[in-house]
């Protein structure tokens, strides 16, 4: 039931990129005015500073691990309100819900440089120079006589819907790259539409004949069916889940607005050159609700091929075939791994907790989290585990062995290792990883580190942030250079916004916030849910409810 829960609150890189980037020039750093709150930029900007580390998904990997290793400009020495600050902020023209992506040194228009992708709930893309605001580029993805959607009655995403969710980036997909991007919108006739873009990282115009007008039937007899099929209908779904991209194919996962129904939980695949449709999976096809949201988290990936995600309140069937799976296929309020074997989408495992009705029952679901996969750890004994860590409103982290995630017993749950209670607050949000460590932000709570060993997370947390973050809490990102320098970023949903800056090795230590700094030099604007800032080439971005902030050295 998330139209209660997310209204009340409390009430509220890259994978291992190449190490050895060089350092960023002085001169590119301080491009702009720190205390300008201006996008114009300087005369005669000077050229990008070389880089090659890239952010093109949510959280900087498939894994979702939230990890940039080739930061070598920012360090713990250097990151406080003496010499470290706003540098800008880029006004767009709607809320920032989604992540802002990065490509270095591309050539537009016969230049290299560092660009940063915005989108936005008005159905923008933009295309910035990320060292300067400077915009290079931007596009509508409205259709003729169209506009965004109004808010469907639920206060969750307003006052308007255009696009949530964070894109995802191939930078060797199409001429110059390719940006795939979902937007929600509206016809003169009060038709909603929801479509797959496929746009040019350097012109953002259309590639491989799109847009996508997103349509799916499944067989089942669940909410919204009709002759014995589920039927997709746009109106009453939303793409809040960042996208994913595996194996020549992009992921979307559906969910709804608020609890209202008619709804299920679909996951639906495209080729990534054709955007034909590849395959369609309902988690609840013979049931309602289960929802793919996980508060704007990606959709994570293994190298295997197989999809995992925390699936939200909804029917979940306690009767199970001989394989110990749900025999109508409704897998709400579960942890789960799809398989994507021939690009077609398959549930290979799941992990649903012993107390599923009453979580079900009090929207204690798992599906406000995200799901992350850790690096391969190992035990004592040497045996190297497959491992994954996902936590909702419950307050209790479960961390799940990939190969076999437990399935359901009434008797119990059956999983890796589960920590009752270890957030003291519910996670809208997700963790990121670094250097054997979970960091996770819940609702009103102190960011807690939690250390790994033995292939175990400590029972309690290892270090903790000295001050608590209203709802949603917050999802940490991590920079660092190799594994030293390593320093936690967050975003404060307040008015206004507050970046913070901790210690990865002991979050007591807090380097830096937006609010140290006399006269408000480092403000930024107003707070917004779910943002997670991203950090590359010596600058930390975030989304605010109109632009994204910029931060990085003064001088």
């Amino acid at each position: 039931m998330r139209k209660r829960l997310e209204k009340s609150g409390p009430i509220l890189i890259s994978a291992f990129a190449v190490l050895g980037v060089l350092l960023a020039l002085t001169l590119a750093r301080c491009g702009s005015n720190s205390s300008s709150s201006s996008s114009t930029p300087p005369p005669n900007p000077p050229p990008p500073p070389a880089s090659s580390v890239d952010v093109t998904t949510y959280h900087n990997d498939n894994g979702r691990t939230g990890q940039n290793l080739s930061e070598t400009t920012l360090t713990t020495g250097n990151v406080n309100s003496t010499n470290f600050g706003k540098l800008f902020t880029i006004p767009v023209d709607g809320k920032v819900d989604a992540e802002p992506l990065y490509l270095s040194n591309l050539t537009v228009s016969g230049q290299s440089h560092n660009v940063l992708y915005v989108v936005t709930e008005h159905d923008s893309v933009y295309a910035f120079d990320a060292d300067t605001g400077t915009q290079l580029e931007q596009v509508s993805l409205l259709g003729a006589g169209e506009t965004t959607s109004d808010n469907r009655g639920c206060s969750q995403v307003t006052p308007e819907i255009g696009i949530t969710a964070t894109p995802v980036i191939d930078r060797k997909a199409g001429s110059h790259g390719t940006i795939y991007v979902v937007a929600m919108s509206k016809d003169g006739s009060g038709g909603y539409h929801q479509r797959l873009h496929a746009l040019d990282a350097t012109t953002l115009a259309e590639e491989f004949g799109g847009p996508k007008e997103v349509q799916a039937t499944f067989p089942g007899s669940g909410d919204g069916s009709s002759a014995g099929n589920v039927v997709f209908a746009p109106g009453q779904y939303e793409e809040r889940a960042g996208l994913l991209l595996l194996n020549g194919v992009v992921y979307l996962g559906w969910t709804s607005h608020c609890d209202i129904r008619p709804y299920t939980g679909w996951l639906m695949g495209y080729d990534q050159n054709t955007l034909a449709q590849t395959s369609v999976l309902d988690l609840t096809p013979n049931g309602n609700e289960g929802a793919i949201w996980m508060s704007g988290a990606g959709l994570a990936a293994d190298s295997s091929g197989n999809i995992y995600f925390l699936d939200a309140n909804g029917t979940f069937d306690t009767t199970m075939n001989t394989n110990g799976f749900p025999n109508q296929g409704d897998y709400g309020n579960a942890f789960l791994k799809i398989s994507t074997t021939n690009k077609q989408l398959a549930v290979a495992d799941y992990f649903e907790m012993s107390n599923q009705a009453q979580e079900n029952g009090t929207d204690q679901d798992l599906g406000s989290g995200g799901a992350l996969l850790l690096p391969d750890v190992s035990d004592n004994s040497s045996k190297t585990w497959h491992l994954a860590v996902g936590a909702g409103k419950d307050s209790n982290i479960y961390l799940v062995d990939r190969d076999n995630l437990g399935k359901f017993s009434s008797s119990g749950n059956n999983i890796h290792q589960e920590l009752p209670g270890a957030l003291a607050g519910g996670v809208w949000s997700m963790p990121a990883y670094f250097n054997q460590t979970i960091y996770y932000g819940a609702v009103g709570n102190h960011i807690r580190a939690f250390s790994i060993s033995n292939a175990q997370l400590s029972s309690s947390p290892s270090s903790q942030t000295a001050n608590s973050f209203p709802y949603p809490g917050a999802t940490p990102s991590v920079s660092a250079n190799g594994t030293g320098n390593g320093i936690l970023w967050a975003a404060e949903n307040n008015n206004p916004a507050v970046l913070h800056a901790y210690d990865a090795t002991n979050l007591a230590n807090e380097l830096y916030n937006s609010s140290q700094a006399a006269g408000g030099r480092d403000q930024f604007g107003t707070g917004n849910k779910f943002i997670t800032p991203m950090i590359v080439n010596g600058k930390v971005y975030v989304g605010t409810t109109n632009g994204v902030g910029v931060f990085g050295l003064l001088h």
